[in-house]
């Protein structure tokens, strides 16, 4: 096959991908401070993409290298099964985020790893299953009529895969509207009881309304072009418009780890911990609380 420059694009934002995400699931497995659900559940984020970008990585080699229609089965169902529960994982972190506000006093019992744990093993349950579709004949190798704009997914697999990211997309945009209505609120009763003045409250409600333009518009603006395009378009659609709704989303990704795990303190203090020991060679670090970052 000639090469194409978007598959190279795409390979390369694997391997940005992997790299990035391995160091989020490497820093929260070895620190075992990060075992509450909260890291749990940016662990699962970052493994999922960790899966994402390998899967575009395998993808290219075998497509350029090694070319079969059963290993592209297999790539194929691993990149369904990685980026559903990148998206799945997006879904928890949103809720967990909800619940950590919504039940304060009861968030830190008990109930709440469990409830953590079901998550998890619904999340990564329901993504194996979309994953393995492809693999067990639910695909268009066969009957190339059938092929959606992701070959070789069938147009009604790639059709229920949209419909459920719109879905999660609705629930996140939901819940996060929820989110920001109880942070305006706990700022309000903060600044009442403590005699704030009233441009502390408005700062507080500038950051909430920021973080959840930042979170949403990110989710919207790498996923929504894929479903939407997946929806309209069909085998005939040229393969330019498929990478190029392809691309975002697979870069959404990219971006994960810097919203959810880079921005995090306590995960920052470990990497800064790390990147001192690392460089013996250079002058003393001075630690960093995270109202340094």
């Amino acid at each position: 096959l000639a090469l194409n420059p978007w598959d190279v694009v795409l390979c390369v934002s694997g391997t940005v991908i992997s790299c990035e995400n391995a160091i989020v699931v490497v820093v929260i497995f070895y620190t075992p401070a990060f075992r509450a659900p909260t890291f749990l559940l940016i662990g699962s984020l970052a493994t999922a993409d960790l899966l994402a970008g390998l899967g575009l990585i395998l993808h290219f080699a075998f497509v350029y290298l090694a070319p079969s229609e059963a290993v592209s089965l297999l790539t194929v169902g691993l990149l369904v099964t990685s980026f559903t529960a990148s998206v799945s994982s997006l879904l928890t972190i949103t809720i967990d985020r909800y619940l950590s506000l919504y039940s304060a006093l009861t968030y830190y019992s008990e109930r709440t790893v469990t409830r953590t744990h079901i998550m998890l093993i619904l999340t990564w349950g329901a993504s194996i299953c979309y994953g393995l579709l492809p693999v067990l004949g639910w695909n268009c190798l066969q009957e190339p009529s059938a092929c959606s704009v992701v070959r070789p997914l069938t147009r009604s697999h790639l059709a229920l895969l949209s419909v459920s990211l719109l879905a999660v997309f609705a629930v996140m945009l939901q819940l996060y509207v929820q989110i920001c209505r109880l942070v305006c609120r706990h700022a309000q009763q903060i600044a009442v009881q403590r005699h704030f003045l009233a441009s502390s409250h408005d700062v507080t409600t500038h950051k909430g309304i920021a973080t959840l333009a930042v979170i949403l518009g990110t989710f919207a603006s790498c996923w929504l072009p894929l479903a939407v395009y997946a929806l309209l378009g069909d085998a005939r659609s040229p393969p330019l418009y498929t990478y190029a709704a392809l691309l975002p989303a697979a870069h959404n990704s990219l971006l994960n780890p810097v919203i959810y795990a880079f921005r995090n303190p306590e995960i920052q203090k470990v990497l800064w911990a790390v990147c001192c020991g690392c460089c013996s060679s250079a002058p003393p670090c001075r630690s960093r609380s995270p109202s340094d970052v």
